[in-house]
């Protein structure tokens, strides 16, 4: 990986070097953020270094690394910082991605207790030259955490694990993490041109089958808006996350992280993300967050919190 600079883009996206540049439309004014800093960001961005961790709010750009990382709060990425798939709307780097380390189940464990986080969330790239795409790394993580810290809820977030056989899916939930997120990201009819190498009907099945091995085990899912997607398109989504019966949504605002990106068809109002959360919460979710700076991560902890309110008082033990 030596002879590859992370930082040029068209060394961190080389699928992507042909395309031709997609404008960026101007943000409206409910887009935009305060630039990351403080104290809180300075010693979050300290521990991360030190435990030679990478974190998905930064490889991904994410817009809300400003107020995430001053109250302690960051999304761990395992396996490695390369990710085997292309995806026309991500910003993590593709290619060939370095061995597994052995070592980072442990030294991210470190760094939830140094943090002192009462919820965790831990993603990954796609690692689809691992037999088992990194199942086994993922379970190793999740007992690493509990073992340091018993008390924190551990929140992940999976590749789909498309090219493993059935049983990388059971490592992982058995690992008993609290909740399972696996983003669908789009709608079907997106899925060509967004997330290439993926399949919809399979991302969708992956949580089910979750729900299936341990009913008790929250499931998440999220989709991006402005892709060029229309709001039938999402209702349907919806419908077949219920039929899988996924318990948390999240729907943000897809934001075009360089020209070479696939476009943003346009912005979403914040009346239509209100309108799309009242629509889902009157499908049967037991917990949504749609606002245009939602993503997968943001204020999980909170919402776990009330995730967890809801299907007790569901269950009318609250």
């Amino acid at each position: 990986m030596s002879d590859r600079d992370l930082k040029i883009p068209d060394q961190r996206h080389p699928e992507k070097a042909h395309r031709p540049d997609n404008a960026q439309p101007k943000k409206p004014s409910w887009i935009r953020v305060k630039a990351p800093g403080g104290q809180g960001y300075a010693d979050t961005h300290k521990i991360m270094r030190e435990h030679n961790l990478t974190t998905v709010c930064e490889e991904a750009g994410c817009p809300n690394v400003g107020e995430c990382w001053s109250q302690g709060h960051a999304t761990m990425m395992i396996m490695g910082e390369i990710c085997t798939r292309g995806c026309t709307f991500c910003n993590v780097a593709t290619g060939r991605p370095d061995a597994l380390d052995v070592f980072e189940p442990g030294r991210v464990a470190d760094a939830v207790k140094k943090l002192g986080l009462n919820h965790v969330v831990i993603t990954s790239v796609d690692r689809d030259d691992v037999e088992d795409g990194g199942a086994e790394h993922f379970a190793q993580t999740i007992r690493a955490v509990r073992r340091q810290s018993p008390e924190t809820t551990i929140e992940i977030l999976t590749p789909d694990f498309l090219k493993c056989t059935p049983d990388a899916l059971e490592i992982v939930v058995r690992a008993k993490p609290d909740v399972f997120n696996h983003n669908l990201e789009t709608v079907p009819g997106l899925y060509p041109e967004v997330r290439p190498g993926a399949r919809y009907f399979h991302s969708l099945r992956l949580l089910q089958r979750v729900k299936e091995m341990d009913p008790s085990m929250f499931t998440k899912s999220g989709i991006m808006v402005g892709l060029g997607e229309d709001r039938q398109a999402v209702l349907q989504v919806m419908d077949d996350m219920r039929a899988a019966d996924i318990d948390f949504l999240t729907i943000g605002q897809y934001l075009q992280p360089t020209p070479k990106h696939h476009a943003v068809d346009r912005f979403v109002t914040p009346d239509e993300f209100a309108s799309y959360e009242k629509a889902a919460f009157g499908k049967g979710f037991l917990m949504v967050s749609a606002t245009p700076l939602t993503r997968s991560s943001y204020h999980a902890g909170d919402d776990f919190a009330r995730l967890r309110a809801a299907r007790q008082a569901k269950l009318g033990l609250a």
